[in-house]
Order: C-alpha cells, then sequence, then structure tokens
C-alpha cells in the first residue's frame, strides 16, 4: 500500500473471509496494537483468530515472558508450528516491518520454509498450494526495488493498490506455473463490518501481462483468453503490495 492507498482494512476483508470460510487464522502484529487491529471484527471472527503480538514487546524489554521466543524471525518459525493440519492463512502485518529489521534472503527463506513446513504436515500433500495462504502487508515506499522485487518473485498473486477520484482499485497480478502471468484491475470498497464490495469501474479486462520475476510461456493454441488462473476477485490468495509507479 502507500501514504495515499491504505492496505490494512483490504488485509483485514480477506482476513474475515478466510475465517469465515472455516480456515484457521493467524496474524502477526508488528505496526499497531491487537486491539487497533481487532477493531471492526465481530466477537464470532476474533474468537477464530490466533495473534501474534510482535507490536507491545518487540525486543522483550519489559521480560514479561509474553514475548516470542527468537524474535521476528522466530515468530514466523514458530507460527506454523503451532496450527492444526488443514487449511491456513497467515497474515504478516506487516512484511514491511520484517523487512526493515530482517536481512531481505532470511525473510525470503522463512517465508518459503513455511510454505514447505505446512505442506508436509497437512493431511493431502497432492494439494500443498491449498494447505497454506500467506497474506503479506508492503508499503512499497520504504524499499527498494531489490528487496521488493525479490518478495514480489514469491508471490502467486500481487495487489497493487491506487484510484482514481476518491475509488479504489485493484491491480491483481497473477503467477502460475505453465501460463503467462495476468493482470486484472477490479473497483472495490472495504465497509465498515470490513466486508469487500466490488464496485463498477472502467470496463478494464484481464490480460497477459509481462512479469520481470516470471519466465514467459507461450500460450497454447486454442486456449481462449480471459482472466485464466487468477479467477474471480472472491479469491483470498492476495499479496498486498504498495501502489505501482508514480505512485510509491
Amino acid at each position: 500500500d502507500s501514504v495515499e492507498w491504505e492496505g490494512r482494512s483490504l488485509l483485514k476483508a480477506l482476513i474475515k473471509k478466510a475465517a469465515l470460510g472455516g480456515e484457521q487464522v493467524h496474524i502477526l502484529g508488528c505496526e499497531v496494537s491487537e486491539e487497533e487491529f481487532r477493531a471492526g471484527f465481530d466477537s464470532s471472527i476474533n474468537s477464530r483468530l490466533v495473534y501474534y503480538d510482535l507490536f507491545r514487546d518487540p525486543l522483550n524489554w519489559a521480560q514479561t515472558g509474553e514475548a516470542l521466543p527468537g524474535g521476528p524471525l522466530g515468530a514466523l518459525q514458530a507460527m506454523c508450528k503451532r496450527t492444526d493440519p488443514g487449511p491456513v492463512t497467515v497474515a504478516l502485518d506487516s512484511l514491511s516491518w520484517l523487512l526493515l529489521r530482517l536481512p531481505c534472503a532470511a525473510l525470503c527463506q522463512a517465508l518459503c520454509a513455511m510454505s514447505r513446513q505446512h505442506a508436509c504436515r497437512g493431511p493431502s500433500q497432492s494439494r500443498p498450494a491449498e494447505q497454506l495462504c500467506v497474506l503479506g502487508l508492503l508499503h512499497r515506499e520504504l524499499h527498494g526495488p531489490g528487496p521488493t522485487g525479490a518478495l514480489s518473485s514469491l508471490a502467486q498473486t500481487e495487489v497493487t493498490l491506487s484510484g482514481t477520484a476518491g475509488q479504489a482499485s485493484a491491480h491483481i497480478l497473477c503467477r502460475r506455473p505453465r501460463r503467462r502471468p495476468t493482470l486484472e484491475t477490479l473497483w472495490f470498497s472495504v465497509l465498515p463490518d470490513l466486508s469487500l464490495d466490488l464496485q463498477g469501474g472502467p470496463p478494464l479486462e484481464s490480460q497477459p501481462h509481462p512479469d520481470p520475476h516470471t519466465p514467459q510461456v507461450s500460450r497454447r493454441p486454442g486456449r481462449k483468453r480471459g482472466t485464466g488462473a487468477c479467477g474471480s476477485a472472491e479469491r483470498r490468495d492476495w499479496k498486498l503490495q504498495g501502489v505501482g509507479v508514480g505512485s510509491g
């Protein structure tokens, strides 16, 4: 996200959708207090959220015994160990906070390890991609192209927020194995109850997108053009990135 187009409300809307779908939801909170983050969720949603608090005492100065062991990196490693088999959504608020305190390579390795570890523990190893969904909020204005590109290369779906005339839009870049990346633009708003409301906007269709982090693969003859593997806005595996060129 950016200063102009914040992404935390969209992150919370996706968390709500995952919780209503019966998934386990684990949240690593770094930038705002737990009370502030939980605001807006009703009691039924809040009861399903497992919150790991790095905001209150990230360096364990208070020595109350409540701090997560191993600091930020240890917190990432512990999150997956504490989940039960089945679909899990992990929300990181935010990737920027972690990136400013951890080497980029260490953070990328930790994210990859989370996915591998949960896939091995899941009941259906034939469908590991459906077992773990990681949602990360990144304030793109704070980072250079190197770290941003490294994190982007790990994402199957990358969402860039922007807008016009006060209406927010999400530019969704989808990467799937053996398929060309596709780019789709959706106009949306987040309602007070943190529901996602899709709105009408300029008629923009999904289209192949040249992604510098993904090798280009020729489209098979006869394949129809359209949204492809990206699917609809109801997908919950968006990775929240910053806004595009000109917005930071």
